[in-house]
């Protein structure tokens, strides 16, 4: 993850999980802890698919649809979440896989905290 400050200049770049060959679990405050630290005002995701491949599984949205949320809760913005491969990256911003602000209030604190 990469913190960055309110004009987004990179504050860290900070590791928060590792996996084992095909999964993470990651959670919420796991994922903002360093952010927090850092007094961050936005961030920007990062993970790889050691397969190479690029595309985003029902995990990652759905992990990336909560830490967005949370973020928001946080006050603290979700830029990007790119998935890293052998043949590139994926940005789930450039290609429109960031919830959009009215998915972010109809998730419930409940959601947020689930474990993924």
């Amino acid at each position: 993850m990469v913190t960055l400050n309110v004009v987004h200049e990179p504050l860290s770049v900070r590791i928060v999980s590792t996996g084992n060959v095909n999964r993470v679990i990651v959670h919420p405050r796991e994922v903002f802890y360093p952010a927090i630290q850092d007094l961050a005002a936005a961030v920007i995701l990062c993970h790889n698919h050691p397969s190479g491949s690029l595309g985003p599984s029902r995990e990652d949205r759905e992990i990336t649809k909560k830490l967005v949320s949370a973020g928001a809760v946080l006050g603290i913005h979700v830029l990007d979440h790119l998935i890293i491969g052998k043949s590139g990256y994926f940005s789930f911003q450039k290609n429109g896989f960031l919830p959009e602000d009215d998915e972010i209030r109809d998730m419930s604190l409940k959601d947020l905290m689930e474990e993924t």
